[in-house]
This record gives structure tokens, C-alpha cells and sequence, in this order.
């Protein structure tokens, strides 16, 4: 570490961690992550500080807002469906399968300075917030979803149903991340297309893998969010 870092770097080093901490114990007491999803989150945000910055940081919260409150929304209508999430939040391994991708990025672009690395790192954090938005939103105010191949209606929480408002809302979601890329300096306006384009292909592409991989059981809800991440971190950066 001391032959890594150069002597500056370690007062950023102590702010970046102590923004970690924070980070951590907010998702916790806010029940978004459970114990061990926030230390999984710990690691991630650390990670995402040291490659993309205070920047990424600032996407990774509006990310972290974004998937929290959409959660919440029309809790008592999914409640009744059956279909709200757990109250404790999303354990460690569902934290690693959205944000794994993102955090993965960061530490290559640490490490190559590839500026479409950076791309590809906002691109799956998009994917992460339209993902979990157009679900949550979709299955609290979407109306009769409907199946991503055929069209057919199915019951809220099938595997691979999408509504219109759900897939709007997800959409909405990856531009405000990609906004945020752009605006805090990680992403220029030349990429905010690509990034939240790709973020919304990525949304696509998991609903498919829901559709067909999940419900035949070839991948399970965790193995389908990190696919889905990495489609559309990999488009971002071919998009370049």
C-alpha cells in the first residue's frame, strides 16, 4: 500500500473511507441492505471511490436513492400481491450482483485509465437503477404485466414481465444516473446517451434472461442482475 499510494493520496484515502462508513451505515439504517449487504456495499462504494471518484460516488447514491425509494413505493399494493421485498433490505450477494459489475469497472479503469471504462461503469450502474426501478415501479402502479416474449399477461412478479410504466420509469431512471455521471465530471455529454441507452438495454436484456434462463432455472434472480449489469456495462464500452 505505502509503495502504491504516494504520501498525498492518504489524506483522500482516510475521506474516501469515511464516506464508505457513512454509506454503509446509512443503507443499513435505513433497512435498504441488511448487515452483511452493507459491508458488501462498503466495499463496493470504497472501490467505486478509488477508481471513479467523488463522481462515481455521487451516481452510486442517486443509484442507492433511486432503487430505496422505488422499493417503497405502493409498499401496502405489493404487500398484497405478495410481492414486496423482505423489510431487512438486499443481503450481500444481492448487493454484489448490482453493483458488482459498476465496482469491477472502476477498479480496471484504477488501473488502465481507459476513459471507456468509465463508460462501461456508468453504464452499469444505469442498468442497476432502471432495473430495479421499472420492477418495483411496475408491480406497485403497472397494471397487468405482461410476458417480455410473447406479450401474454401474467401475474405481478413472473419472471421476465414487464409493464409500459414500469419500463418508463426504469428508462427515467438510468438517464438520471447517467445525468449524474455527467454533471459530477465522470462522463461527458458526448456519453450520456450511450450510457443511459445502455442502462436501458441492459433493463431489456434482463427481462429476457428473466423470461428465459430464470424461469427454466438455468440462473437465479442474482446470476440474471449481474449478467444484466455486465450486458450493459460491455455495450457502453463497444459503444464508445
Amino acid at each position: 500500500m505505502v509503495a502504491f499510494w504516494p504520501s498525498h493520496a492518504t489524506p483522500k484515502l482516510w475521506i474516501f473511507a469515511a464516506l464508505t462508513l457513512v454509506f454503509a451505515v446509512l443503507g443499513w439504517a435505513v433497512r435498504g441492505v441488511t448487515t452483511r449487504g452493507a459491508v458488501a456495499g462498503g466495499i463496493v462504494c470504497f472501490a467505486i471511490l478509488l477508481g471513479a471518484g467523488p463522481g462515481g460516488f455521487a451516481a452510486l447514491l442517486v443509484l442507492f436513492l433511486l432503487t430505496w425509494g422505488a422499493t417503497r413505493a405502493g409498499d401496502a399494493a405489493k404487500q398484497r400481491l405478495g410481492t414486496a421485498e423482505a423489510g431487512a433490505g438486499r443481503n450481500a450477494a444481492q448487493v454484489l450482483a448490482n453493483v458488482g459489475v459498476a465496482a469491477l469497472c472502476a477498479v480496471f479503469f484504477m488501473a488502465f485509465r481507459d476513459q471507456r471504462l468509465l463508460l462501461a461503469f456508468g453504464a452499469a450502474l444505469a442498468e442497476a437503477a432502471a432495473d430495479t426501478v421499472s420492477s418495483e415501479i411496475g408491480q406497485a402502479v403497472g397494471g397487468t404485466p405482461r410476458l417480455v416474449t410473447n406479450w401474454k399477461p401474467v401475474t405481478p412478479g413472473t419472471d421476465g414481465a414487464i409493464s409500459i410504466t414500469g419500463t418508463v420509469a426504469g428508462a427515467l431512471a438510468a438517464v438520471l444516473v447517467g445525468l449524474t455521471c455527467v454533471l459530477t465530471g465522470v462522463l461527458d455529454w458526448h456519453q450520456f446517451l450511450i450510457c443511459a441507452g445502455a442502462g436501458t438495454f441492459g433493463m431489456i436484456a434482463d427481462s429476457l434472461l428473466g423470461a428465459t434462463f430464470e424461469r427454466r432455472g438455468v440462473l437465479g434472480n442474482n446470476g440474471v442482475n449481474f449478467t444484466s449489469t455486465g450486458i450493459a456495462a460491455l455495450t457502453g464500452f463497444l459503444l464508445f
